[in-house]
Parts: structure tokens; sequence; C-alpha cells
């Protein structure tokens, strides 16, 4: 999907069936596009690395790939069991990440960041060079009980939707 702008990759969602709307910016149409055509494959232990810069406003650039970030997914059985990154420590580029993020909400993309101005500000006090690892252990317990939904395993009960009786 490298080069592709945000036409290219509607029609590109659309021959892969997914539902298209005009919220949706490049970012989310590409990973619908992958949820669509390659989550379900990652049986195997696999390391999906290197993701496009829209789809990860708190991540460095990638030092050797334009247009790239380093970050890295492990997919197991069809699922996202972590998810991890070198974080963005460039407070004039975390903004302008923020102000793209504020454009997506203004179309109405309700997973759109808002500006944290607080946190660009400490950026430009300086923040060493860090990375983050989520491992989901809700994520696990979904393989492990053979769940499709996560809601399922959730500890929480107010986390869960509720279930009402006819």
């Amino acid at each position: 999907m490298e080069g592709k702008n945000e036409s290219e990759l509607r029609e590109m969602a659309k021959k892969c069936g997914v539902e298209v709307t005009p919220q949706m910016g490049s970012a989310k149409l590409i990973d619908e596009i992958f949820g669509a055509t390659t989550e379900k494959y990652l049986v195997q232990p696999t390391y999906i690395t290197d993701y496009p810069v829209e789809m990860s406003p708190l991540t460095k650039k990638h030092r050797s790939k334009p247009g790239l970030v380093e970050r890295f997914e492990l997919y197991v059985n069809g699922k996202e069991i972590a998810n991890a990154y070198t974080e963005l420590n460039d407070p004039i580029d975390q903004k302008e990440r923020f102000e793209e993020q504020l454009k997506l909400a203004e179309r109405g993309d309700d997973e759109a960041m808002s500006m944290d101005l607080d946190f660009v500000r400490s950026l430009e006090y300086a923040m060493p060079p860090t990375s983050g690892l989520g491992v989901g252990i809700d994520r696990l317990t979904m393989m492990l009980t053979n769940q499709q939904s996560i809601q399922e395993v959730l500890f929480f009960p107010q986390m869960r939707p509720e279930k009402f009786q006819d």
C-alpha cells in the first residue's frame, strides 16, 4: 500500500469488501484492509513491522525507511497479542501529528486523538529515548479459551455490553 493516496486506498478497501465511510482516513483504511485480507491468516506467531506513519501518531519515524515508523505487532492465531514501538520524543513532529489527528476528528473519526499541548510541552523539556510494549493478557485469554470477542474475557463486568432478555 506504499505510495497510495487516500482515494486509491478507498478503492482498494471497497475491492476487499470493506465498508468505507467518509470519516475514514488513510490509517483506518489501511487497518481495515489489513484486517480483511491478512490478519486471520496469521496463525503462527508472526511479527508485522514498520507501520505507515499515519497509523501511529505517538511513534518515532523509522530511521531508514521514509513514511514508516518503528513499530511492531505480534499476531498469533489470527489475533493481535502484542504491540510495541519506539516512542516519539520530538515535540515539533508530535504537534504536527496531533494536528493531523484533529483533522481526522473534524471529519468524524471517533478514534482520532485530541491535541495534548501539555504532552507536547513536556517533550520540549526533553524526553529520553523510550519504547513501549503492550502484551494483552485479555488477548492471550481469548486465544486460550477460543473466544472470538474480547468482551467475553474482560475481567470487569461493567466493560461488557449489557445483554437484555426479550
